[in-house]
């Protein structure tokens, strides 16, 4: 099974059981948590799932995701391009009880009803992609490193913090 534009939702189990593979594409301004985390996006994420059953009856999704996004810099605040590529192996399971007994390899992925929605679990394979800091190549940012620094370090002395109970010592002392 191919097709251009991914499902919103399938039937993991009946997939798993023909051996079947998906290939699409989702755009990443329908996922409200990556908007959330990296701004609204005009790019499409690119996905391959791969639906089976390993040698001990396990249903898992194998899959592969590839998305170009823009992210800002952390020094210049500018945008700059991110290429993310993520590969995921997913155990499917009806409860968490479940999903404590699943081998170790796979990552759990609760499929309610018979039914999985591709979205979330799309959304959650590129949220855990995502580098925790972006920054341009030296040459190619805005801020240089030596525009970031303090300068000299100056020793300062604290300032001396007045006693919060210094108030019920003169009330005392009256």
């Amino acid at each position: 099974m191919s097709t251009t534009r991914l499902p919103k939702t399938v039937e993991p189990y009946r997939l798993a059981a023909s051996g079947e593979r998906l290939e699409g594409r989702i755009v990443l301004s329908a996922m409200p948590r990556i908007v959330d985390a990296i701004g609204r996006q005009e790019a499409e994420c690119h996905v391959v799932m791969t639906f089976d059953l390993d040698a001990q009856r396990q249903h898992y999704i194998e899959g592969s995701l590839v998305a170009d996004v823009e992210m800002p810099c952390q020094r210049c605040l500018q945008a700059m391009p991110v290429h993310l590529e993520s590969t995921f192996l997913l155990g499917m399971v009806t409860s968490d009880e479940r999903a404590a007994t699943l081998p170790a390899r796979y990552e759990p992925v609760l499929v309610e009803d018979e039914h999985l929605a591709l979205l979330p679990v799309v959304e959650d394979e590129l949220l855990l992609t995502l580098p925790q800091v972006v920054y341009h190549d030296d040459a190619d940012c805005a801020v240089s490193r030596d525009a970031l620094q303090s300068g000299d370090e100056v020793e300062q002395t604290p300032a001396r913090a007045d006693n919060p109970f210094s108030v019920l010592r003169s009330l005392k002392d009256h």
